[in-house]
């Protein structure tokens, strides 16, 4: 007879302490797994990147200067040269009110595929972060806080320097007071060169938050997609081109409005009223300097440079006297018969 061997008798689950042997053995793996869905993903952001952004943003900037500055060249020489520190702030917060308030990068960021995100408020559990690119954009008290510290720190750094340097505070030496400021303007400044120079050594080592700004809001800049999209966008190159054509629309009509009534009207709102004053009367109305070769116009008899009054009447052929709107039908040299 074959030998048949008999198998044991199925008697019902297995002991309670099997399972809890079984549980103690794998609850150590578990928890393991568990705490690495806790970690951050370790993000490396181009250092090169973040810096080509930001000569992009003062490139920007610059261009939209120049554009402006061509738009008033035909007004009163050195105009825009006293409010040069307005124009830039007024160019930096348009740059800021149309990027970072409304939660989109500058246009070197959005070159550079970056955008900012408050680190404070990053994800830090498995469900939420994928690339590591994850977390929100700045809250409305970093975006303001931005702001009054970027532009509005620039503006009154550089009006407190041509202020000081207008005022010759280093050279007054009979005024202690104003020595003293100058010597805490210039150690505010050396403080901030070195606080920014080390700042640069721990970004260049840790690759975030290239200004003093971005790491006391902690204001992170990071990619604004995984995928970089490698195609040519001309989105901003549209925009110059427009800004370009409305500068010179503006640089065509400016002429035009450049006439003797249009200055007579405003004459009450400006500063400079010495063109209608007695005491001027000497000086050549357009230069405002005393004639080198001086000419009449007539029939009003007033006085002005040669070259100026006939530059005037050699381009216009109905020419009027700047000083009393009369129509200058000849010219004459001063004290001739």
């Amino acid at each position: 007879m074959p030998h048949v061997e008999s198998t044991p008798a199925f008697n019902g689950p297995p002991p309670q302490d099997a399972w809890h042997a079984e549980f103690q053995r794998l609850l150590p793996q578990w928890e393991s797994l568990r705490d690495l869905t806790k970690v951050i993903i370790p993000i490396s952001i181009s250092r090169v990147n973040q810096f080509d952004a930001a000569r992009l943003d003062v490139e920007m900037s610059a261009m939209l200067k120049e554009q402006l500055v061509k738009v008033f060249s035909l007004m009163k020489p050195g105009l825009l040269f006293q409010y040069e520190p307005e124009l830039d702030a007024f160019l930096e917060f348009l740059i800021w009110r149309f990027s970072i308030w409304v939660d989109k990068p500058t246009p070197g960021n959005a070159l550079m595929n970056l955008r900012y995100r408050d680190e404070r408020a990053a994800p830090i559990t498995g469900k939420e972060v994928r690339t590591g690119l994850e977390g929100p954009g700045l809250s409305v008290s970093q975006k303001i806080f931005y702001c009054i510290s970027f532009v509005g720190g620039q503006y009154a750094w550089s009006r407190l320097q041509s202020f000081s340097a207008f005022r010759r505070w280093g050279d007054s030496e009979q005024r202690p007071l104003a020595r003293r400021a100058w010597g805490l303007v210039q150690n505010a400044e050396g403080l901030y060169r070195a606080a920014s120079f080390f700042n640069l050594l721990l970004f260049l080592h840790g690759g975030r938050y290239k200004t003093i700004v971005e790491r006391i809001l902690k204001a992170r800049l990071i990619y604004g997609s995984p995928n970089m999209n490698r195609a040519v966008s001309f989105e901003y190159m549209n925009r110059q081109l427009v800004w370009n054509e409305f500068s010179e629309m503006l640089l065509l009509l400016l002429p035009l409005l450049n006439s003797s009534s249009v200055k007579k009207f405003l004459l009450p709102f400006s500063k400079d009223k010495s063109a209608g004053s007695s005491g001027d009367e000497a000086d050549c109305p357009i230069c405002r300097s005393s004639p080198s070769i001086p000419f009449i116009a007539l029939p009003c008899q007033h006085r002005y440079c040669y070259y100026c009054l006939r530059t005037r009447c050699s381009a216009t052929s109905s020419y009027r006297c700047t000083r009393c709107n009369e129509v200058v039908v000849a010219i004459q040299r001063q004290g001739s018969i």
